[in-house]
């Protein structure tokens, strides 16, 4: 495969992803690419043309490891050229997670997405007592409610 320079994309996003494939070391004449038809919405155009990519690489550093092959399918855009830059730009991510973990942006993102919807659910199971059977609702008399209403709701005689 050779670099997609003629991406209809900004030139700061090809120096950026060269630079990528250069630090990871990344070997473009061992990625496998081929073209497949994307389908859905497009109606008949998009069903007859071959403008999906899909790319396949292993790292030379994982060969021996666990399954290291890196298969990456991109069909989202109508432009080949375009599919090309994104399928290229998703496989150096999935290098970059595999062989270099430490520098990883995605994986970064990934991580902190999995620490707000953790701090979400308990902020979520805080507030309703920790009880999540009875979902959210507050049962009329219970200690719950007078909790809720504060402590002037809890005497009803003052």
């Amino acid at each position: 495969m050779k670099f997609p320079s003629d991406s209809p994309v900004a030139r700061k996003k090809l120096s950026d992803l060269r630079g990528r494939i250069e630090r990871l070391g990344i070997d473009l004449a061992a990625v496998e690419e081929r073209f497949v038809r994307c389908g859905g919405p497009g109606g008949q155009k998009v069903n007859k043309t071959a403008s999906g990519v899909q790319l396949s690489y292993e790292p030379l550093g994982l060969r021996r490891a666990q399954s290291s092959r890196v298969i990456v399918k991109w069909t989202r855009e109508r432009s080949q050229a375009l599919n090309r830059f994104l399928a290229l730009r998703e496989l150096v991510d999935e290098v970059e997670i595999k062989v270099s973990p430490g520098t990883s942006g995605r994986l970064r993102e990934r991580e902190r997405l999995r620490k707000q919807k953790d701090r979400r659910r308990r902020r979520s199971s805080a507030k309703r007592g920790g009880k999540r059977a009875s979902g959210g609702r507050v049962a009329p008399g219970s200690s719950a409610e007078a909790t809720r209403r504060g402590p002037a709701a809890a005497r009803p005689g003052q």
